[in-house]
């Protein structure tokens, strides 16, 4: 029977492109430890707190584009959107598709009421996301969004 096989190969294929690709600057999974201590004080709002943890973490390694757009969004949370747009264009220097900082520096973009910076960030995501990918998915719907309350 040759369907197994292929049927085998469909999935791995689906597999692959579902899992976060960091090694060509894709996105960090929701489920990477090193990250989870941040992302537990961001999702119960803790900002402060966990830019104080971002901050000594940074300090160990400078270069690290998830600590740094963990950074930026934690920053941008508390309206801080100069500093933000720092930490999210340094993660992007490092990691140019990096698609949770380029997801988020879209909505920043989008907050400050720059629609085209947005879109290029989508432009970015379209070709990050070979398979599509939430953070485009969410951009898109940001971009939207924004559309509807600012018609032009």
């Amino acid at each position: 029977m040759t369907s197994k096989p292929v049927f085998t190969v469909i999935l791995l294929i689906f597999g692959l492109a579902s899992a976060p690709a960091s090694a060509d600057g894709g996105g960090y999974s929701g489920s990477n430890s090193r990250l989870a201590p941040f992302q537990e004080l961001i999702e119960s709002e803790q900002y402060e707190q966990a830019i104080a943890r971002l901050d000594d973490a940074l300090r160990e390694d400078a270069d690290d584009a998830d600590l740094l757009n963990l950074m930026a969004y934690s920053n941008r949370k508390l309206g801080r959107f100069d500093v933000a747009l720092g930490f999210y264009q340094k993660a992007l220097e490092i990691e140019p598709k990096h698609r949770g900082a380029n997801e988020y520096l879209g909505e920043l973009y989008l907050q400050l009421g720059q629609l085209e910076d947005a879109e290029k960030r989508l432009a970015v995501l379209d070709k990050a996301c070979f398979f599509g990918c939430g953070e485009y998915d969410k951009l898109k719907q940001a971009i939207a969004e924004y559309r509807r309350k600012n018609p032009s």
